[in-house]
């Protein structure tokens, strides 16, 4: 398990047609608010603020081929090169983070291969480092190295 210490919240949020939007900083638009959009936006400010990725590395729900079915992935962070290197997978609190969550990772891992896995659901967070075809369970996130 990885601890995630979030930094304070300092979303923009507000209702619109009697919904609640928050602003995606990133995406630079507002999104219907969610229980997945709160833990992707939390964990993507974690990333920016306490691990000191670089936001312009960091793309989000971008659309994937995986087979013949198309899917979003929900973060994706790059390497200095421009290469897939941290694939995180969000869910809502609610959902527990089980097998079914880890290959759904895997799967969309098989058209984005990236070094690192991550899922999480905001309570919870695991992760693996891809090394010599094994998945090696991590407990921290890695830093960011401009060099990989």
């Amino acid at each position: 398990m990885i601890l995630i210490q979030y930094p304070d919240p300092d979303f923009r949020i507000e209702t619109r047609n009697g919904l609640p939007h928050i602003f995606d900083a990133l995406r630079k638009k507002w999104l219907v608010l969610q229980d997945e959009e709160w833990i992707r936006q939390n964990f993507i400010q974690y990333l920016l603020k306490k691990m000191n990725y670089p936001k312009t590395l960091i793309a989000l729900e971008k659309e994937i081929k995986v087979g013949e079915l198309r899917k979003r992935f929900d973060i994706l962070v790059y390497d200095s090169r421009l290469r897939p290197w941290m694939l995180i997978e969000c869910k809502a609190g609610q959902i527990t983070l089980n097998e079914n969550v880890l290959s759904q990772a895997l799967r969309y891992n098989i058209a984005l291969p990236a070094r690192y896995l991550v899922i999480t659901n905001g309570n919870e967070t695991m992760g693996w480092k891809k090394e010599n075809d094994q998945l090696i369970t991590i407990d921290r996130l890695p830093e960011f190295f401009t060099d990989h």
